[in-house]
């Protein structure tokens, strides 16, 4: 277990990374965003880590970014500059994440929370959670590749209704917009079911798909990284692994990891 800058990091093949500033409902720092590309890196680098979880300590996912910080910059012009370069890298960076990522949530997960909770690959969310974005309740104008990620997620309309009105959606409402992928009793343990089973699965399969579909919503086409990545299945024997495993109807023992 480690902890740095308002998270802790907990290891093995399901990791966990945990929004750990409990007594502020785990409001961001300018500090926090800042680490975090940094904590990810050394997670992507780690070859025991398979899925990360990303969750928040206590009874809240994240309450967003920590308010008296908005406007707390160097710059009156623009004092909210340093603070936004660090929230995009750091949205970047966990979009970037080369490992599946489920963001597991309980109550509050609103503004920068749900920043961290759309740029996951998965939400899973308790029954109590709500969601929302409120920049239209303080004046502070959101920056076009933030509304990119919701856009692409939940679509023009979800899109709108959340930053016009700044309004909170349940996690039932959530999960009819397409912004919750499960809601769950026990959402840890049903992150951590499904978890188990990626990692059971071809991580290379995976890394691809996810390389793909991260081109495909950047306008780029992506062929050329599969086709790399295909003719690596083949080198690897990660494929003729999964079709004899198929055959002899056992559990395939897939052993490729990035290079």
């Amino acid at each position: 277990m480690t902890a740095r800058v308002g998270f802790r990091i907990e290891g093995g093949a399901v990791a966990r990374l945990v929004i750990d500033r409990a007594a502020k409902r785990n409001a961001l720092t300018r500090a926090m965003w800042a680490a975090l590309p940094g904590l990810l890196a050394d997670l992507a680098s780690d070859d025991e880590v398979k899925v990360l979880l990303v969750t928040g300590e206590g009874a809240s996912f994240s309450a967003g970014a920590d308010i008296r910080e908005l406007i707390s910059g160097a710059d009156p012009a623009d004092p909210m500059a340093e603070l936004r370069a660090s929230n995009l890298q750091a949205q970047v960076a966990l979009r970037e994440f080369p490992k599946p990522t489920i963001a597991v949530v309980r109550g509050h997960c609103i503004g920068g929370g749900l920043e961290i909770a759309v740029n996951c690959d998965f939400r899973f969310a308790a029954r109590d959670a709500s969601f929302g974005v409120t920049p239209a309740r303080i004046g502070v104008v959101y920056p076009p590749a933030a509304i990119k990620v919701l856009l692409d997620l939940v679509g023009p309309a979800t899109t709108k209704y959340l930053l016009f009105s700044g309004e909170l959606l349940t996690a039932d409402r959530a999960e009819l917009k397409g912004l919750v992928d499960r809601v769950e009793d026990d959402p840890m343990a049903a992150a951590e079911a499904f978890a188990d089973t990626l990692v059971s699965r071809s991580q290379l399969t995976i890394r691809s798909a996810k390389e793909s579909v991260n081109a495909l919503l950047s306008g780029e086409d992506g062929d050329a990284a599969a086709v790399r990545r295909y003719r690596e299945t083949i080198a690897s024997g990660e494929l003729a692994e999964g079709i004899e495993a198929f055959t002899q109807k056992r559990s395939p023992k897939f052993v490729w990891h990035p290079r």
